[in-house]
Parts: structure tokens; sequence; C-alpha cells
């Protein structure tokens, strides 16, 4: 055969082999046996062969990001059927728009349709469908996804598995960056914390990850806590500002103790005007019992506890018995005692009345025999024996008082009672604690009136009090007290009243005042639709609100 005829008849026999290879890939290895062609078909089967593993590569790829999606959003993959090829819930509400857009548009037909999916076009991805880095951060949170450290946080029994990333947290701490990337780095995949609670530790995380404060009441010290020791100032700020915003009576001695451990100034600062202004309820309160030996001996030693020294007795005898009972202890004299120390020549015995010490003091068996007997001669007895306990009363805290009238008069046929109500709205620009009101007395002699004050907020009654008081004709005021210093915020319209029945005339105040400045407590009034006896803005009664700063 000529040379011409062969290579025509070589290189036609190179196109059919080709042709089979590309149209009909299920039937390579027939046509490989076909072919005798040396060193020719070899080369077109790799190049098929590498056509088909890249498009296999593509199905993997396209596979992992679905199961990424599914594991980010497990509820939503199962629940909706419409969140397919990788498609999250976000990714929905992401592109009901584009849908829109799609249906709109005429141009896009079938066959477009049919072709883009045929190109191996990706889905939305989960990073595609949250924009912004602090939302894309926050799905990482608590998240096992390209999670590089484990904490197990907790006591032992009572701990949890936390997932994190490395460089989120040294971020956003100090200590953490120290932890993963300093000198002494940790090389462990996880990391015990037994002294914060998992709770906290979350609360913290999820403000590592997304700039979000999440806080409770019953987890916000220990949230603190974990926010200074991993210095994060913002969290522990926002810690204290909780705090204080939640501060009462109840739990005033408690978060002074956490302050003090805490360092915290300011909100050390506020528990000390919220226990020296309602003493009697700070030291009366469970949470009073909980406090440690330390604290416990800074407020015995305070000057300014605004409450009658038998209170501060008993409140101590409270917590000596609680103190035992956190030892494993009986609450008998002598374990009382040893767990008290030095804190029992704290209470100011000596300025009880005597009344008051032998019904109390004297006859819990707390003291000894021969102090009893001191204190006793100490009351009665010319010559005094010297006493280990301080001598003089506390100071306690010196009321202020607000008048709002600039004149006071009566007449013949004003003010009269007869059980009408009297009632004024105010706002202070500071946090302060209404002890009472000051009230007009008889215009005429001497009399006595019954009355029940009260103090409200929208509606709800804050405080009242049912009592008496003796006037003595002249145009002064009267102080009529609250059983319990009740704190006002500021900002905020405050309603008090006084219902009084009496006999006699009294005195009325004229020329009030819509503002007044108390030292540097600022008081707004306003009428009050309460008031059905007269008094509002201009005058009446209620001239004086008596109060503590």
């Amino acid at each position: 055969m000529p040379t011409a005829d062969c290579r025509l008849l070589h290189h036609g026999r190179i196109m059919r082999c080709l042709t089979y290879l590309l149209l009909l890939p299920e039937t390579l290895k027939k046509s490989k046996k076909v072919c005798k062609l040396p060193g020719r078909l070899p080369v077109c089967y790799e190049i098929l062969t590498l056509s088909l593993t890249s498009k296999k590569k593509q199905q993997q790829q396209k596979e992992e990001e679905e199961k990424m999606a599914a594991e980010l959003y497990p509820a939503a993959n199962t629940n909706n059927p419409n969140l397919s090829n990788g498609t999250t819930v976000a990714d929905t509400e992401k592109t009901k728009e584009v849908h829109v857009s799609q249906a709109s548009s005429a141009a896009t037909t079938p066959t477009t349709q049919q072709n883009i999916n045929n190109n191996n076009v990706d889905p939305p991805s989960w990073q595609c469908s949250h924009p912004t880095l602090r939302e894309r951060n926050a799905l990482m949170f608590n998240n096992e996804l390209m999670a590089d450290v484990h904490f197990i946080v907790g006591p032992l029994g009572e701990s949890q598995k936390v997932p994190a990333h490395k460089y989120v947290l040294a971020v956003g701490s100090s200590v953490f960056c120290a932890m993963f990337y300093g000198d002494l780095a940790e090389e462990e995949s996880e990391i015990h914390i037994p002294d914060v609670e998992p709770a906290a530790f979350l609360i913290l995380l999820k403000y590592m990850y997304s700039d979000e404060i999440d806080l409770e009441a019953d987890t916000v010290l220990a949230t603190l806590y974990a926010a200074k020791k991993y210095i994060v100032p913002a969290l522990a700020k926002a810690c204290v500002i909780f705090l204080e915003t939640s501060l009462e009576a109840k739990n005033a001695c408690v978060l002074l103790s956490q302050s003090r451990l805490f360092e915290e100034p300011e909100l050390t600062q506020r528990c000390w005007e919220v226990i020296d202004a309602q003493a009697e309820l700070a030291l009366c309160s469970e949470g009073f019992c909980e406090i440690d030996l330390q604290t416990l001996e800074i407020i015995l030693r305070r000057e300014t506890l605004n409450t009658k020294e038998v209170v501060v007795f008993d409140a101590v005898m409270n917590w000596a018995t609680a103190e035992c009972k956190r030892q494993g202890l009986g609450p008998t004299t002598r374990n009382k005692r040893n767990v008290l120390g030095k804190a029992l020549f704290l209470v100011r015995i000596p300025s009880m009345s005597l009344e008051e010490f032998a019904d109390g003091a004297a006859q819990c068996d707390i003291l000894t025999l021969e102090e009893t007997h001191n204190v006793f001669l100490w009351y009665t007895a010319a010559k005094k024996p010297d006493l280990e306990f301080p001598l003089t009363a506390r100071q306690g805290l010196v009321p202020q008082r607000c008048h709002r009238f600039q004149s006071s008069a009566y007449r013949s046929n004003q003010w009269r009672y007869r059980g009408r109500c009297d009632s004024i709205q105010f706002a202070v620009d500071k946090r302060i604690f209404i002890a009472g009101l000051g009230l007009y007395g008889s215009s005429g002699s001497k009399a006595e009136y019954s009355v029940k004050i009260e103090l409200k907020r929208q509606g709800v009654i804050l405080a009242q009090n049912l009592t008496k008081f003796v006037s003595d004709g002249s145009s002064s005021t009267f102080p009529v007290r609250f059983e319990h210093p009740v704190q006002v915020e500021q900002d905020a319209f405050y309603t008090v009243s006084a219902v009084l029945d009496g006999n006699e005339l009294s005195y009325f105040g004229q020329e009030g005042m819509t503002e007044v400045q108390c030292g540097k407590v600022t008081f707004q009034f306003q009428c009050s639709s309460d008031s059905t006896n007269g008094t509002g803005v201009q005058g009446g009664q209620i001239p004086e609100l008596v109060f503590y700063a």
C-alpha cells in the first residue's frame, strides 16, 4: 500500500477512536481492545480520565459544602424541603429578592436555566449569606466547625465541653493571646477551667464572637468573675452597670463583698449608699448571712449605719449561726464566739437602751457572765467599768428636707381634711431614699391628726404607713416617716399622698415651685390626679419631702 494511503488510513483510525471515546465513555474499555495502535489510545484515555476526575472533584466539593451547611443549620435542613444544594435558612431569606427578579425576567428560558445548572454554578454558601464579619463570627460561637481548641468548664461532675477558635479568643483577650500564642503557649487541645461556671463562660465567649452581652441576675456575678479573669473590660463594665441597676437592700451586702473582691470602687460606693440608708433591711436580709468575715467587720465599723444597735446585734447572731453551718459546726454559744472572733466586739452594745440589752444580748448567752455583769454596771453604776465594746452610738445619716413652698398661710374655712387625699408628683435627677413627708399641722392650737402616707410609682404602692402626729399650733412642718426609707430612681415621676383626719383646720402652703434645688439633688413637681383635697404645685399640703442622699 502507498505511503500516503497508509498515513490516511492511520489518521482515520485515530479520529474514529477519539470519536468513540468522547461520545461513548462507557464503551471505553471495549474500544481499547478494538484499537490496536500502540502509543496513541492511552493518551486519549488519560485525557478523558483527567476530565472525569475533575468533574468528580467538583462534585465532592459541592457535597462538602452541603455537609457544612447541614452542620450549621441541622434542624432547618430537615424541616424545610426548599433548603437544598447547600442553601441555609438564612440563604432563603437572602435570596427572596433574587427569586422575584428571576420571575420578572422573560429572557431567562428553561434552556438557559438548564445550562446554568449543568455548568456547576455553586449554590450560595453560609459565608455568602452572612456578609459581615460579625455575622460570620457569630455563627462560629459554640460551634465545632473549624474549632481548634476545647474547654472543659466547671467543677468536676458539673463540667461542660465548649468548642472555640484560638484566633478569635486571642484577638478579644490578652490572657487568651498569651495562652495560645505566647512563649508558654498551651499545647493541649483541651483546657480545663474548673473555677468558672459554664453559663458565665458561654456569655464571655458570646461577647468575644459577636459583641452581644446577654446578662441575667443569676449569672452576672460569675460573668463578672470570668470577665475579670480573662481581662475583658467592656464585659466587666456591663456587669457592673447591671449590678448597679439591680442593687437593693436584700442583695447590697453580698454585692459589697463582691465589689471589694473585684476592686470595683463605683459599685462599692453604691452598695454603701443602700446599706447606710436602708440598714435595717440590709442587715436583716438573707444576703447579709452570706458575706465573708472581713466584709462583716467592715460593716460593723461603719459609722453611718442608719439603724438601732439592737438590729445590728441580731444580724451578727444570724451571721454567726450561718457561718457555723458553713463550717459544719453546731450553732453553740462557744462556736458562735469562735467564728465571730473580734467581730463580736465591734457591736456597740452600750449604745442600746438598758431594756434592749436586758431583753436581748443579756439573755442569748453569747456574752460571758463577767461581760454581762460589767455591761449592767456600766448602765447603772456611778463608777463605770471598762468595756471591750465601743461606747458611743453610731451617727447614722442626717435627713435632708426639700421644701417646695415659699410661704404658708391659714384661713378660717381651710385647710380641712375629713379623710380626703392630698397628693403631689415629683422626680429627681439623682438616686435618693425617701424617708417620709413633712406635713402642716393645726392653725389654731395643739391638735392630733391620724394620717396615712403613701408612695407610688405608676400606680404601684412602694411604701405606706398609718400613724399619728401632734402639732403645736405653729406653721412648722411635722415629719411623718415610712417604716423604712424607700429607694427612688432618677428621672422617673413618683406620687406621694397623705390622707389626714382631724377636727382642726391646718396651715397650707403658697407660692409653690415646680423645681427646687436641695443640695446636689434637683426636684421637679407636678400635680397629681390622686389629689382630691386641693393640693397641687402652687399650694396645699405636703410642703416637704424628707430624704437621704
